[in-house]
C-alpha cells in the first residue's frame, strides 16, 4: 500500500491529465527508406562509433569524432572527406586497460567524446583513451586536421567509460562538464575547468547515481533588468531520494548553475553555491513509472525569454513501450528555481525522508545568482555569500515543485521503437506562419519528422537511415545548409530537411502537410518553399492546418495489361499512397469482396483459379480522408487477358502434353523395354547365386 501511494505521488500530474485524450500510437503518414537521391552516407572501413559531431559552418566542414579517428567532412556532401587524423591508444596503455578488467577489443580504445570550438577558432577535443581520459587542442587549416600534442588530463571533462552518457558545453573559454571523475564511475560531478575549477559537492543530496544526458547555456544575463547571470542547465536522470520505497525509482531532473559562480569562501570552497535541481515531468497516463529523459534540444526563436527545451523520454521498465516528447519553457523552469519551495531532509531516527521545507528561507536566497538585489546588500560575488545561505544551498538543493510541460502534456506519444535523440528546426510557411519541425531519432535506426499544428501532432514521415539494429546515437542540424546529420555505431547519414521530391502528386504533397513543401502548378511538382514569401510562389499551394487538397486536379490513373493462364492464381498489386490511406478494389466498377474467387491480402487482389470469365477491368484506388473529405491519391487499372499460345511452343505446353499422354501408349513403350532386359537380368541372377564371389568378374568378362 505504501508503494502504491508513493507511485501515485510520483505520477500525480499523470493522474490529473488522464482525462485528456491524444493518439498514443501515432502512425507516420509516410515510411521511406534512404536512397542516393535523398541523402549521403559516410563510413570508413575499420572505424566505428560515429557519435560525436561539431558543425563548423564557418569553415564548411563537419568535424566527426569516432573511435581513434577524427574526420573533417564537407558539410554539403559528407561523402567528400577533406581531412582526417588518427588518435590511437599505445599498446602499453591497451594492456594496462585490459589488466584492469576492461575489454581489450571494445573498451580499451580511444573514443572521441568531446569536440568544442574555442574562441580563437581552434577546437578542444577529448577522448576516453583506454579508460585514461585525455584532452588536446586541434586545428583545421589549409584542409588539414592537426592535433597540437598538448595532451593533458581529461578527468572530470571526459568520461572514462566510452559507453557512459555525459554532457559538456564550452562557454566563454570555460569547459562545463557532467561526467565521472574516477575510474570506477562512482564519483559523478558537474564541473567547470580549463581556467578556474569548480565542481559539485560530494554529498548525496547533490546527485545520486546520475546519468547525464545534456547541458545547455542560456544567456539570461543579456538585457536583464534584474542584473541576473547567465545559466548552465544540466539534464539528467537519477535515483529519486525524495521517495521512500523498497525499490529504486528513477526520475528525470533539470539542474542549473550560474556562470559567474566561483564557489564559497570557506563553506563550499570551489564548490557550486548555485546548484539547484528539480524533477522534470513528462506525464503519460498509461505509464506506471515516470519516463526518463534521453536527450534535450534548446530552441530559441528570439531572445532568451522565448527559449524552449525539447526533451525525449522513454520508459524505465520493459513493461511499457511508449516514448514521448515534452517541451518546457525557460520561464517555467526559472519560476520553480526562483520562487518555488525547497525540500529538506527530515532525519529523526528511524524516520529519514525528504519533506517540504516550510520554514524561513535565508536571505540572499540559496541557489540564486548574484543579481542587483544581492549587490545592493553587499554581496558582489559568490564568495561573499553568508554561511546560512551556503549551508542551506549545500544541504537542500532539491526543489519541492516539479517542472511540467508547457502544454501540461506531451507533444507526442508513440508506441514502438524507443526515442533516442531530438533536434528542432524552424521554417516559415507560405502564409507567413512559423512552425517548429521535430526530427526524432529512434533505437531502430530511423528518424521521425513531426510538426505540432495547434495541438495536433502530425508525424509527416519516418525515414529509415540505418539498419534496425543500429540506434541513432547523435543528431545535428545545420540551418546554413538545410541538412540533418545522424550518426550511429557504423555510419553517418546526411539528409535534407526538405525532401519534397518523394511526393508524387498534388494531393500527396498537400495532404502531407509538410511546412517545407508545396505543390507548384507551373512545374507540376512538389517543391521546397525555402522560407520565401507568397508573392514568389503565386502558383504554389499549401494547406498545413486544414489539409485541404480540393484545388488539386484529379489523379490520373495508370493502366496495366496483365496476361494469365487458365487455372492459375493472379496477383494484382496495389500499394496505398500513404500509411493513412485505404485501398479499395473494383471489378467493372463494382466493389470486390473476399470470396472463393477473390481474396484481398496485404492490399493486393488475388484471383483464385482464374478462368476466361475473369477477363475484366480491375481498378485499385487509394483514398485518404481528412477533415471529413475523402481524396483519391492513386488509381491503378488492370486489364486481364488470357495468355496467347499462338506463338512458338513453350516448355510448359510440351510438359503438359507429355503428362497428358494416354496410359495405353505409355504401356506399349514400356513392354518391349522389359522384354529386352528380362533375359539379361535372369542370367546374372543365376550366375550370382551359383558363385557370389565371382559375380563382378563375370560381369567384366562378359563385357569384354
Amino acid at each position: 500500500m505504501l508503494f502504491l501511494i508513493i507511485i501515485l505521488c510520483v505520477l500525480g500530474t499523470n493522474v490529473l491529465t488522464a482525462g485528456r485524450v491524444w493518439p498514443l500510437d501515432s502512425t507516420p503518414r509516410k515510411t521511406i527508406s534512404l536512397s542516393s537521391d535523398r541523402g549521403h552516407v559516410f563510413q570508413e572501413e575499420g572505424v566505428w562509433n560515429y557519435s560525436t559531431m561539431l558543425l563548423r559552418e564557418d569553415t564548411g566542414v563537419l568535424i566527426l569524432g569516432a573511435r581513434e579517428t577524427i574526420f573533417a567532412l564537407d558539410l554539403t556532401n559528407i561523402t567528400h572527406k577533406k581531412a582526417m587524423v588518427k588518435w590511437e591508444v599505445t599498446p602499453d596503455m591497451r594492456k594496462t586497460c585490459s589488466y584492469k578488467g576492461k575489454s581489450l577489443e571494445t573498451e580499451c580504445h580511444n573514443y572521441i567524446r568531446i569536440l568544442h570550438k574555442m574562441p580563437d577558432g581552434r577546437m578542444y577535443v577529448c577522448g576516453t583513451n583506454a579508460f585514461n581520459p585525455t584532452c588536446d587542442l586541434m586545428s583545421y587549416t589549409d584542409g588539414n586536421l592537426t592535433l597540437e600534442n598538448r595532451q593533458h588530463n581529461g578527468r572530470g571533462k571526459c568520461p572514462f567509460d566510452p559507453f557512459q552518457r555525459y554532457a559538456s558545453e564550452l562557454v566563454d573559454g570555460e569547459l562545463y562538464s557532467a561526467t565521472s571523475v574516477n575510474f570506477l564511475g562512482s564519483d559523478m560531478a558537474v564541473m567547470r575547468s580549463l581556467n578556474y575549477t569548480v565542481r559539485s559537492d560530494y554529498s548525496s543530496a547533490c546527485v545520486k547515481d546520475p546519468i547525464f544526458i545534456g547541458m545547455k547555456h542560456v544567456a539570461e544575463g543579456k538585457e536583464n533588468p534584474e542584473g541576473d547571470d547567465d545559466k548552465i542547465y544540466i539534464f539528467f536522470s537519477e535515483t529519486a531520494v525524495e521517495y521512500d520505497s523498497y525499490s529504486k525509482i528513477q526520475v528525470s531532473r533539470v539542474a542549473r548553475i550560474c556562470k559567474g559562480d566561483r564557489g564559497g569562501k570557506w563553506l563550499l570552497y570551489k564548490k557550486w553555491t548555485s546548484f539547484l535541481k528539480a524533477r522534470l515531468d513528462c506525464p503519460v497516463p498509461q505509464s506506471k513509472l515516470p519516463l526518463i529523459i534521453q536527450d534535450v534540444f534548446l530552441f530559441c526563436p528570439g531572445p532568451w525569454r522565448t527559449c524552449m527545451f525539447y526533451g525525449v523520454f522513454t520508459p524505465q521498465t520493459s513493461t511499457s513501450q511508449f516514448s514521448a516528447v515534452c517541451a518546457f519553457r525557460i520561464q517555467d523552469i526559472r519560476e520553480v528555481f526562483s520562487e518555488g519551495k525547497f525540500k529538506t531532509l527530515y532525519n529523526n531516527y528511524p524516520v529519514r525522508q525528504w519533506v517540504t521545507y516550510n520554514g524561513e528561507v535565508p536571505d540572499p536566497r540559496p541557489g540564486a545568482c548574484i543579481n542587483n538585489n544581492a549587490r545592493q546588500k553587499g554581496f558582489s560575488k559568490s564568495a561573499d555569500l553568508p554561511y546560512k545561505t551556503l549551508q542551506f544551498a549545500r544541504d537542500s538543493p532539491l526543489m519541492d515543485q516539479a517542472v511540467t510541460p508547457s502544454s501540461h502534456r506531451p507533444l507526442l506519444v508513440k508506441k514502438g521503437a524507443a526515442f533516442t535523440r531530438i533536434v528542432v528546426a524552424s521554417t516559415t510557411a507560405l502564409d507567413g506562419s512559423s512552425h517548429q519541425v521535430m526530427f526524432i531519432g529512434t533505437a531502430s535506426g530511423s528518424v521521425l519528422k513531426a510538426v505540432d499544428y495547434n495541438g495536433e501532432m502530425v508525424i509527416i514521415e519516418e525515414m529509415q537511415l540505418f539498419k534496425h539494429s543500429e540506434p541513432v546515437k547523435i543528431l545535428r542540424l545545420s540551418t546554413t545548409t538545410g541538412q540533418l546529420y545522424a550518426g550511429s555505431e557504423a555510419a553517418v547519414v546526411q539528409v535534407p530537411l526538405s525532401a519534397c521530391g518523394h511526393y508524387i502528386s498534388c494531393m500527396d504533397c498537400v495532404l502531407a502537410r509538410d511546412p517545407y513543401c508545396g505543390w507548384d502548378f507551373s512545374s507540376d511538382s512538389c517543391i521546397a518553399i525555402n522560407n520565401t514569401h507568397q508573392e514568389t510562389h503565386s502558383e504554389v499551394i499549401q494547406s498545413l492546418r486544414d489539409g485541404n487538397a480540393t484545388r488539386c486536379p484529379p489523379f490520373e490513373s495508370t493502366k496495366t495489361i496483365k496476361n494469365f493462364q487458365p487455372g492459375s492464381t493472379v496477383e494484382l498489386q496495389c500499394q496505398p499512397g500513404s500509411n493513412w490511406a485505404q485501398v479499395k478494389w473494383l471489378v467493372n466498377n463494382h466493389p470486390v469482396k473476399n470470396s472463393n474467387m477473390h481474396r484481398i491480402q496485404h492490399n493486393s487482389l488475388l484471383i483464385l483459379t482464374a478462368t476466361g470469365s475473369d477477363m475484366d477491368h480491375y481498378t485499385c484506388t487509394s483514398e485518404e480522408t481528412f477533415n471529413g473529405k475523402t481524396y483519391t491519391t492513386q488509381i491503378i487499372k488492370y486489364e486481364l487477358r488470357l495468355e496467347d499460345f499462338t506463338g512458338p511452343p513453350s516448355i510448359q505446353p510440351v510438359v503438359e502434353k507429355q503428362q497428358n499422354t494416354p496410359l495405353y501408349s505409355q504401356v506399349l513403350v514400356i513392354i518391349p523395354i522389359f522384354m529386352l532386359f528380362a533375359p539379361v537380368s535372369w542370367y546374372f541372377y543365376k550366375r550370382t547365386r551359383g558363385h557370389p564371389d565371382r559375380a563382378h568378374l563375370d560381369v567384366r568378362s562378359h563385357c569384354k
